[in-house]
């Protein structure tokens, strides 16, 4: 008599979870974050420039236009995966910025991401942004923003030119100042370990 012939089930493996976005700090070379930012548009892929409103004269009539406040730099957020496929098949100028103690690219923190992007996303002409050195934002208190147009943003208080601001930082790489923003406005938040 035969033996039956035992089919085993394929062995099911455990789904692998999808791979979770990040954002990257993207250098742009030759002031072509524009035409980077259109690409990944067109793509699906989000990505997010501070920007600012400037006036400029053209053909004898004042025009107000929105430009990039950092030229050459730009974030992405995507897959890993992802953005090692993009960068390998595009032909923009596009690079990594390189954490120096790591040697590996800069990702932002989702947290500090969404701070940057609620305080500089506004488009908010009084805005300063300060290019970071050592030590500079340790002091001073943690707030969040309980009113106005920078409402939910969370930083440090700061003294900026003769003002207090709010200052939202991505560590290292780019800060924005607040308007001036009156004490009513804050909530002082635990300091961070």
């Amino acid at each position: 008599m035969e033996q039956p012939t035992i089919i085993k089930e394929p062995s099911k493996r455990p789904e692998e979870e999808p791979e979770a976005k990040v954002w990257y700090a993207i250098r742009v070379t030759f002031n072509r974050e524009m035409k980077v930012k259109d690409d990944l548009d067109l793509r699906g892929i989000e990505s997010f420039i501070p920007m600012k409103y400037v006036m400029s004269i053209r053909r004898g009539r004042r025009v107000k236009k929105l430009v990039p406040t950092i030229h050459n730099l730009i974030f992405f957020h995507i897959e890993p995966s992802v953005m090692k496929e993009y960068k390998a098949s595009t032909r923009l100028p596009i690079r990594y910025i390189m954490n120096p103690a790591t040697k590996k690219p800069v990702v932002v923190p989702e947290r500090e991401m969404k701070n940057f992007i609620a305080v500089a996303g506004t488009y908010e002409e009084q805005l300063v942004y300060i290019t970071p050195k050592p030590g500079q934002f340790t002091r001073g208190d943690r707030v969040r923003i309980l009113g106005g147009p920078f409402e939910g943003a969370e930083g440090v208080l700061q003294r900026v030119k003769g003002d207090s601001r709010v200052v939202v930082s991505i560590k290292g790489l780019v800060a924005v100042a607040t308007t001036s923003i009156h004490p009513s406005l804050l909530e002082k938040l635990p300091k961070e370990r």
